[in-house]
């Protein structure tokens, strides 16, 4: 008995639990408010975006923050993905009927071929660095742009593509994202994603020790693309509608900065930084003449005082906020028995 209780005991005391069951709680939270209409339909939305905005900045993450190369033309994945789920979508409608169904091979679909793209542009791309390697991907991005607007036929060019099925639910976005979040936390956590921690630190270091640095950064960013071919397939669902100007450098750029003011290298920082910079331009609305001032102004205070980004290269750990306050409530009490005596 006493065996089960210790057993018991360190279970509910675990990492991964406290992590999970916070994560299960949220989603509870949200899920009632949203079936007793205490959230709006704009919230809603707000709220389905904040998600898809997670899965593209912790996927970018991946090149840019944890691989250390600088990518700006994410958005073109996302295109990528988004296209092609809502034709799959459109295609597989008549013959499945369940949404989740629907969703899952489409983004199958979808991630499929963004990994195959990323995989195409990775292999000539990374044989640059830093500026040189931003300005392929940028100039990748816009080629995507453009082929979508000029493939009429296929996509509805300029006029965009309607008649998609408005499947994404709060709940598939929810646990889709969990879902990537894991997957990329799980395996940076692997001996494969410390491997491309190495690469980051120091190139010269890590493939003197036998670390494969064109394969290991080639992983890095088909992963990343084929992540965000799944963000683009929630985009794809959420509103029923593409244009392709929802891909353009302006998008890549918006990715990118969730990933810089978060902390590049923090999955915690994305996760925070895509809360804040997708609601704060909402709530500046009433300051429509002032909005993109203050949102601005907002970005280069932090980027001044905290250069490094919201949470550096560090994760959100539960229980070592509850060992820090645990500490301070032990301090706070030794101080007034002393106090006393």
């Amino acid at each position: 008995m006493k065996l089960k209780l210790t057993q018991l005991k360190n279970t509910l005391l675990d990492p991964r639990f406290i992590n999970y069951t916070i994560i299960v709680t949220i989603f509870l939270t949200m899920f009632l408010l949203i079936q007793t209409n205490a959230v709006n339909r704009y919230i809603y939305n707000l709220l389905i975006m904040v998600l898809i905005m997670i899965v593209m900045s912790t996927s970018l993450n991946i090149a840019t923050g944890f691989l250390g190369e600088l990518v700006l033309g994410h958005a073109g994945f996302m295109g990528i993905g988004a296209y092609t789920a809502a034709i799959l979508g459109i295609a597989l409608r008549p013959y499945i009927a369940t949404d989740l169904l629907l969703f899952g091979a489409s983004a199958t679909g979808a991630m499929i071929l963004a990994g195959i793209a990323g995989l195409l542009v990775g292999t000539p791309a990374l044989r640059l660095r830093g500026d040189y390697l931003g300005i392929m991907t940028l100039g990748f991005g816009e080629i995507v742009r453009n082929l979508i607007t000029n493939l009429s036929s296929i996509t509805n060019g300029a006029q965009g593509l309607s008649g998609i099925p408005r499947i994404m639910t709060f709940s598939i976005a929810f646990w889709t994202t969990v879902m990537i979040v894991t997957i990329i936390f799980l395996f940076m956590n692997s001996r494969h994603g410390r491997a491309i921690l190495s690469i980051r630190e120091d190139e010269i270091a890590s493939e003197s020790v036998g670390i494969n640095i064109t394969r290991y950064k080639l992983l890095a960013f088909v992963l990343a693309s084929m992540f965000a071919g799944i963000g683009g397939a929630m985009f794809a669902f959420k509103d029923g509608f593409l244009a392709p100007n929802s891909f353009n450098f302006l998008k890549s750029v918006e990715i990118f900065v969730i990933v810089v003011l978060g902390g590049m290298g923090s999955l915690s920082g994305s996760i925070i930084s895509s809360i804040v910079l997708v609601f704060l331009p909402e709530y500046l609305r009433d300051f429509n003449q002032y909005r993109y001032l203050l949102y601005s102004s907002v970005l280069i205070i932090i980027m001044l005082y905290r250069p490094q980004g919201l949470m550096g290269t560090k994760e959100f750990d539960f229980t070592k906020i509850k060992a820090k306050l645990t500490t301070l409530v032990t301090t706070i009490k030794k101080r007034l028995k002393k106090g006393r005596e």
